[in-house]
């Protein structure tokens, strides 16, 4: 039996992965094509987060965890987040806070194509110089985790199609 997209629509929803790999980008365009809402996680970060990031220091994980459980409780309704969510410990914190099933979908690039975009993209808080700290810091979801992964190396229709793909399974 095919999930239809009204269904799909009803589910939570992590896009996660690295400052780079176009969880905005991909998270409005696949809200619109299942028809739910799409929030941004950055949006979620204390002021103290988005300065310290913003001079170019990387978040420890105690200036994570606060943030972690309100992106959590951000998803007690359906829809989709965008949210690095890069340690399995930190996807745990966000489930733990949701209220029901989240399903993580791991946006996975190459440190060259995501410095690349990084690179491109102009006023976001995040310095590409930080990349190499979210990769150092990047546990990829394992298979007992609920997730999928999708490739990004390729046109955002693309990425969306796959992701309906996989979560209809």
């Amino acid at each position: 039996m095919t999930t239809s997209a009204s269904e799909l629509a009803q589910g939570r929803y992590v896009l996660m992965g690295v400052a780079g790999c176009g969880k905005s980008s991909v998270g409005v365009a696949l809200a619109k094509a299942i028809g739910t809402k799409y929030l941004d996680g950055d949006d979620l970060h204390p002021a103290t987060n988005i300065a310290k990031m913003g001079r170019g220091e990387a978040l420890t994980d105690a200036d994570r965890w606060p943030w972690l459980a309100k992106v959590g409780t951000a998803l007690a309704n359906p829809g989709i987040l965008g949210c690095s969510a890069l340690r399995k410990s930190y996807r745990n914190r966000i489930a733990e806070h949701a209220g029901g099933p989240v399903c993580f979908i791991y946006l996975a690039g190459s440190p060259e194509v995501i410095a690349t975009r990084m690179a491109a993209r102009s006023g976001h808080f995040m310095p590409p110089s930080l990349l190499e700290s979210q990769f150092a810091t990047l546990e990829p979801p394992t298979a007992e985790e609920p997730a999928i992964k999708v490739g990004i190396d390729q046109p955002i229709p693309l990425i969306i199609a796959e992701i309906i793909e996989k979560l209809r399974g």
